[in-house]
């Protein structure tokens, strides 16, 4: 497999998996401090969501990635 179409391979299962999903939460430490044997922290929890646009035109240049790399 040519690296053009890992790309457009990884492209296609990225969009679809955007349009699947719509959003993804990851946890970020913020804050952490130790006072003595306590160790104290703050994580927050963020949410990205994912366009419909966005999934949708990663899986349409995936397969056109595909297709014109599959002609020449």
């Amino acid at each position: 497999m040519t690296g053009i179409k890992l790309v457009a391979v990884i492209m296609i299962v990225l969009g679809a998996l955007g349009l699947a999903y719509g959003s993804f939460s990851y946890t970020e430490s913020t804050h952490s401090t130790k006072v003595g044997p306590l160790t104290l922290s703050v994580k927050d929890e963020k949410t990205v969501n994912v366009p419909i646009w966005a999934g949708a035109g990663l899986v349409l240049v995936g397969v056109v990635l595909l297709v014109a790399r599959g002609k020449s």
